[in-house]
């Protein structure tokens, strides 16, 4: 088969890998990708928004399946366009896509069917929604109802944090159009989880779940970013849990969206609180998440297109997906700066000695290929990951690795998967 990936992260790089393993992939193709990605595909030099050049460029190459990473594009109807030139896609409409697109109508929904999730109110006007800040406790959510590149969420842990924060979503403009309108949302407490699955409207299969690590710096400190590591499976949370949050969740998520004539094709991403109460929603992303990717892919030991293939033929619910025991943890290696401002174009060092060593993979995510080197172009640069029998073993395969990569202000997180160590047994 002839396949086109979509996007250029960290995330896009995994897919490829995942299918590059496939006997039954003929060519792979990635648009626009990245130095990494140009290992394994031949990148195409269009941006992923550009949908007419796209669909033309699967017409001209006889391309058998699309395959849409990031979250801009299915926002703004990518999959539709592919479909109405009838070229296999897979990816949920941009009606369902909508479940990421906004966070007002994902809260609204699960209000609705009385899903899990934190107490909130919306707001598209400033004064209403300041007055009604300063009538809630802190710490307290500020959530801009687009989307921002994982980085419209801010959890306030002052009264003045809070103010500022609503005053740069709706009227400094921080996120753009993504923040003329807001959530305000309780603060919940208690270890976060993802949980991704693949889904074809009302079947749902579960990935194995993870942990990532969203605020900039040790310790959960700094803002939020989007995502500076992460691991997978979660010794430390019990079997129970993740059945509670697939089953309350997740898979009545699935069956809302179909009842509002939206049904789901893809990968539904839970983000979940693990609270006192058990597992309430943060959010829901309506593709695979970055970078809980690249550990869940590399655990998945059935055939990625395997997988694409039924759910597209309506056969997702009889398929066998198996999952590997071995453990998996991402060290994300981020620019200096991220994820505020910060410099590209700086030269990487080290890539191979990293990427040759027993049990880690590099993905990368912001780099590119200038006068024969790999450089930085983005804020989260690679994502060093160790594979290993146990998160322990995997967490010094991973900064073993990363410890071998080298750039000018290279920035990263200590402790990833720290958590979940007293557990691994």
């Amino acid at each position: 088969m002839r396949i086109l990936v979509i996007g250029r992260g960290g995330r896009e790089h995994a897919i490829v890998w995942a299918l590059r393993k496939s006997d039954k992939v003929k060519q792979l193709y990635c648009a626009p990708g990245n130095a990494g990605i140009a290992e394994l595909a031949e990148n195409v030099d269009i941006g992923e928004m550009e949908f007419d050049r796209l669909v033309q460029f699967s017409c001209d190459n006889a391309i058998d399946l699309v395959v849409v990473g990031p979250d801009d594009p299915l926002a703004a109807g990518i999959v539709d366009a592919f479909e109405a030139a009838k070229i296999p896609v897979y990816g949920p409409r941009k009606n369902a896509a909508e479940i990421e697109g906004s966070k007002i109508f994902m809260k609204n929904l699960l209000k609705k069917y009385d899903i899990p999730t934190a107490r909130y109110e919306t707001f598209t006007d400033y004064e209403t929604a300041l007055a009604y800040l300063r009538s809630q406790p802190v710490p307290i959510v500020i959530k801009a109802d687009g989307l921002a590149a994982g980085k419209g969420v801010t959890v306030c842990f002052t009264r003045e944090e809070a103010e500022a924060a609503l005053r740069e979503t709706m009227v400094g403009g921080a996120f753009g159009a993504a923040g003329e309108k807001v959530v305000i949302e309780e603060f919940l407490e208690g270890q976060e989880m993802s949980i991704l699955a693949f889904v074809d409207g009302e079947t749902v299969r579960p990935m194995s779940p993870a942990q990532d690590h969203k605020p900039a710096f040790d310790g959960d400190k700094g803002p939020n970013t989007g995502g500076m590591g992460t691991y997978s499976p979660l010794p430390h949370i019990p079997a129970s849990v993740v059945e509670d949050a697939i089953e309350n969740i997740v898979k009545p998520t699935a069956r809302a969206m179909a009842a509002e004539g939206r049904p789901f094709r893809g990968v539904l991403f839970a983000g979940l609180m693990i609270t006192k109460d058990g597992p309430k929603t943060i959010e829901f992303n309506a593709r695979f998440g970055d970078p809980e990717t690249q550990v869940v892919l590399p655990r998945l030991k059935t055939d990625l297109l395997d997988i694409f293939l039924a759910s597209l033929n309506g056969r997702l619910g009889e398929i066998d997906i198996a999952w590997s025991d071995e453990a998996a943890v991402c060290v994300i290696l981020a620019s200096g700066g991220y994820p505020g401002s910060y410099p590209k174009g700086l030269p990487i060092s080290g890539l191979e000695e990293a990427a040759a060593m027993e049990g880690a993979l590099v993905f990368h995510a912001g780099t590119a290929a200038k006068d024969g080197r790999i450089v930085t172009a983005g804020g989260r640069v690679l994502g060093v990951v160790g594979l290993g029998a146990d998160i322990a073993a995997a967490r010094v395969k991973a900064y073993a690795a990363a410890d071998r990569i080298a750039f000018e202000g290279k920035q990263n997180r200590t402790d990833i998967a720290a958590k979940a160590l007293v557990s691994d047994k």
